[in-house]
């Protein structure tokens, strides 16, 4: 996050299982947390028959982001919301990155809701990355020193850029 939005403030994330007994505290040990979950589902197996739906499980689960001490979800700006945004998205690369292929990294349309400060800062970011896929509405958002080819789409028609 810092990397991104080149502010100090420290960011956090906190993964929160719901539908799941906590009463004995947070924690991030696996087994406990699959202890946990196959507790859950077992308890909700007759009503999820019943309702023909999944009620329990890590797609309803949620991640409590943090910037600072304050929750992101009501308390951060934009441009701190697009960071953390960012700082996830490069923290999964990362971590797919790790298996030592690397992924495409594809950046939709983000340059445009970031200062200057913050959109060299992931130029910079993101210039080692194998293939980036960056798309931008106005050409001018991209910071130069993202070097690659460019591209221009209109009417139907893909021609290069210059």
């Amino acid at each position: 996050y810092a990397a991104v939005s080149g502010e100090d403030g420290a960011a956090g994330i906190n993964y929160r299982q719901r539908g799941v007994d906590n009463t004995e505290g947070e924690t991030t040990d696996r087994e406990v947390l699959a202890s946990r979950l196959r507790d859950a589902l077992a308890r909700a197996r007759s009503e999820e028959i019943d309702r023909g739906v999944c009620l329990v499980g890590p797609h309803r689960d949620d991640l409590d982001l943090t910037i600072g001490s304050l929750p992101a979800r009501g308390y951060a700006s934009h441009g701190e919301s697009w960071s953390m945004a960012l700082a996830l998205r490069l923290a999964a690369y990362e971590l797919l990155r790790a298996d030592g292929e690397d992924p495409v990294l594809l950046l939709d349309d983000v340059f445009a809701e970031l200062d200057t400060g913050r959109r060299d800062r992931l130029a910079r970011l993101v210039a080692g990355a194998e293939q980036v896929l960056v798309t931008a509405a106005v050409p001018a958002d991209v910071p130069a020193s993202l070097a690659g080819a460019r591209f221009d789409v209109a009417d139907g028609v893909v021609s290069r850029a210059g």
